[in-house]
């Protein structure tokens, strides 16, 4: 114990006694410093991220089919969706998980993915008359004739801007792009005889205009779109940061969709205003300007040369409005709407704000901001699991997020629906397509006929399965009439699935939630042995596992900290070995004299060796204060999400760094041992020197 603290007070008399000992601290300083910091913004990173993973969609645990051939990716793959095979009920798999005493809740999910358009103003126009006409076929009131006619007076505008519009794009080619039956279609929809006759057959001039006019407005959008199938008042209960922005949820046990906020102002909003949101953002949030951005110059310009959808959704009598509210703002005496609107566009700094306000004020409520409303059907068509292709409409409710996650793409990119829809989509057949079939099976008095008994019951003469046709049995102009399929949507719509109905179907996943998720490893294994003892080929995996790509993300983050660690303590080494080598050196004197008046080897080597711990303690330690207060400093203020695919590992716009103390135990457990691994062989060096050598060196 003597020897100890005298080589202690040796250690702290030579703490500062040579510049050398200055640049080992200062290494050792940083490094501590590196290790306490970016540890702590790593496993932050972490912890943040598992929220955003496990409360959007995710939960703790995954359990999906051992047959399938992919591994689960939640938020997709790069060539598209995983190729998971089915479980084929939901409820089997519910009762065998919801016996293990760690499982609070298990929600069934299934996802998918599917291209749709977001259809063009000339499609939503003529559907909407449509529908009008499809008011009026039982009788027509004079409302319903003058919104009839208000429609079709906005048609004719809107097929002579196309005719206008084309013939300019036509103009300035150099070549005739236009094609002579594209031209015809124009003259025919724009000439007095066709909208003289056209309350004759309204519903075939209608698709005729669908069919030859509506595809040469080229302002529609092809949408890659993907979907969660899901119990989704279960799913709502168990994900409390999910919120509902606009509308209202799904009624309990009826068919619905919840449009992701995100997704739905980015794909269905105005581009005009949608553009414009995003300037505002990017001034008021990220306090950029416009004069010095030249993104923000790119989205104004948009505005100013794209004026075709705004001048396509007014009819006459909006078109009429919008000039005299632009006149009155602008202060100008223009009559013609589309430089009006070039005008109102050309925005700088000083009037942004003013116009902005403008726009939603003056010009918003001529307009329809989004191009599918709340309560609004949404046809979708997806493959199935066998690869042909099926259609649904769903009725959209309303739109969500995940609070804290409302700018995440990650996040944003998940749409919610029931999961009878999505059963039916997938291609298995559902509660009312089996109710269906039995009433078709009743009303036809099909029997059923086992295979041994096949040939008997259709050659006997007796047989009941052979009968003379007949006419009328099926009346194709009342199955296949237009509105009977209208009244079964109506009727799908309106019905309500009872529990059973959910939780007995196929599904494809299903998310675990925990009471304690810091037994998930031990929870899993559990899982994993039960399922197999109840015959359900099953695999059971973690929020980590599941996530795929997304999840491998922080590994990454932590191998590049590791890798920056690794090399800038293998340079230390060197730079430390090299400077307490010089340090020895200009010791030898000093190292002799002790030698001379009985130090041992072993004295002389533990001298070294107390040093340089002593040197690495002490400075390690101001370096792990430093890290300290920074990382408290960054826990205060937040390190800001540069760009909006940050907020999902953020777990919202900003990361808040916390400080554990495992960080300072590592940051000091390496730097000791660094420090000792580098001077070993100085040290092994200075016993070696002998006191007579030592007493006859000058230097």
């Amino acid at each position: 114990m003597g020897q100890l603290t005298l080589l202690l007070q040796v250690a702290f008399r030579n703490l500062f006694a040579s510049w050398v000992n200055v640049i080992i601290g200062a290494i050792v300083l940083f490094g501590t410093l590196l290790v306490v910091v970016g540890g702590a913004v790593v496993e932050s990173l972490d912890e943040s991220l598992s929220r955003s993973i496990i409360g959007s969609v995710a939960g703790h645990i995954q359990v999906y089919s051992e047959k399938s051939k992919d591994s689960l990716a939640l938020f997709g793959k790069m060539g598209g969706e995983a190729n998971l095979s089915a479980i084929e009920k939901f409820s089997d798999i519910k009762k065998v998980l919801l016996q293990h005493p760690n499982v609070k809740t298990v929600v069934p999910m299934g996802s998918n993915s599917t291209l749709m358009t977001s259809g063009n103003t000339v499609d939503l126009t003529l559907a909407r008359l449509r529908d009008l006409y499809k008011q009026a076929a039982p009788g027509e009131t004079p409302d319903l004739r003058a919104q009839i006619d208000s429609v079709k007076a906005h048609v004719r505008q809107m097929i002579a801007f196309l005719d206008e519009d084309l013939k300019k794009r036509n103009a300035l080619a150099s070549e005739n792009t236009l094609d002579p039956t594209d031209l015809q279609a124009l003259a025919r929809a724009q000439s007095p005889e066709f909208w003289d006759g056209f309350e004759k057959d309204p519903l075939a001039s209608l698709e005729f205009l669908e069919n030859r006019i509506a595809p040469l407005v080229a302002d529609g959008d092809l949408i890659g779109m993907r979907y969660v199938g899901t119990d989704l008042v279960s799913f709502q209960k168990t994900f409390d940061r999910m919120r509902i922005v606009d509308g209202t949820p799904v009624p309990e046990g009826q068919r619905g969709m919840l449009l992701s906020k995100f997704f739905y102002e980015e794909f269905f909003k105005l581009k005009t205003a949608r553009r414009l949101d995003l300037i505002k953002e990017a001034r008021d949030v990220n306090h950029k300007k416009i004069a010095e951005d030249p993104e923000i110059q790119r989205r104004l310009k948009e505005n100013q040369t794209q004026t075709r959808e705004l001048l396509l959704q007014l009819d006459p009598l909006k078109t009429q409005q919008a000039t005299a509210r632009l006149r009155k703002v602008l202060g100008s005496n223009e009559t013609g709407l589309e430089k009006l609107l070039v005008s109102f566009f050309t925005m700088d700094d000083t009037n942004f704000d003013t116009r902005y306000q403008q726009f939603y004020e003056e010009l918003v409520p001529l307009l329809d901001l989004y191009r599918i409303r709340l309560g609004d059907e949404l046809s979708i068509t997806s493959f199935t699991r066998t690869g042909y292709a099926k259609s649904a409409n769903v009725k959209v409710y309303g739109t969500y997020e995940f609070t804290g996650m409302e700018k995440s793409q990650v996040a944003g990119a998940l749409n919610l629906m029931d999961l009878i829809t999505f059963r039916e989509l997938y291609g298995y057949m559902t509660v009312d397509q089996k109710d269906e079939l039995e009433k078709l099976q009743a009303a036809s008095g099909v029997a059923e006929v086992k295979r041994e008994d096949a040939e008997a019951s259709l050659f006997s003469e007796d047989s009941s399965l052979v009968a003379e046709s007949s006419e009328g049995i099926i009346d194709e102009d009342v199955q296949l009439d237009g509105a009977s399929q209208a009244r079964r949507q109506e009727e799908l719509a309106r019905r309500k699935y009872t529990q059973q109905d959910t939780e007995d179907g196929m599904v494809l996943h299903a998310a675990v939630i925990l009471k304690n998720p810091d037994t998930l490893e031990q929870t899993i294994a559990e899982l994993q042995e039960s399922t197999k003892k109840a015959g359900l080929p099953l695999k059971v995996v973690s929020w980590h596992q599941a996530s795929d790509i997304i999840g491998q993300i922080i590994l990454v983050a932590k191998l590049v900290l590791y890798a920056a660690v690794f090399i800038i303590f293998v340079v230390a080494v060197v730079i430390i070995n090299n400077s307490v080598m010089m340090a020895t050196l200009q010791r030898v004197r000093e190292i002799g004299t002790m030698r001379a008046i009985g130090a041992q080897r072993g004295f002389v080597l533990g001298m070294v060796l107390v040093e340089t711990t002593v040197l690495g303690l002490v400075f390690g330690a101001v370096g792990a204060l430093l890290g300290t207060l920074a990382v408290k400093k960054l826990g205060t203020m937040g390190i800001p999400a540069l760009h909006e695919s940050m907020h999902f590992f953020f777990s919202g716009p900003r990361l808040f760094p916390s400080l554990h103390a495992s960080n300072i135990v590592t940051a000091l457990v390496i730097v000791v041992g660094v420090s000792a691994f580098s001077t070993f062989y100085p040290a092994f060096l200075a016993t070696r020197v002998s006191p007579l050598q030592a007493m006859q060196t000058d230097e």
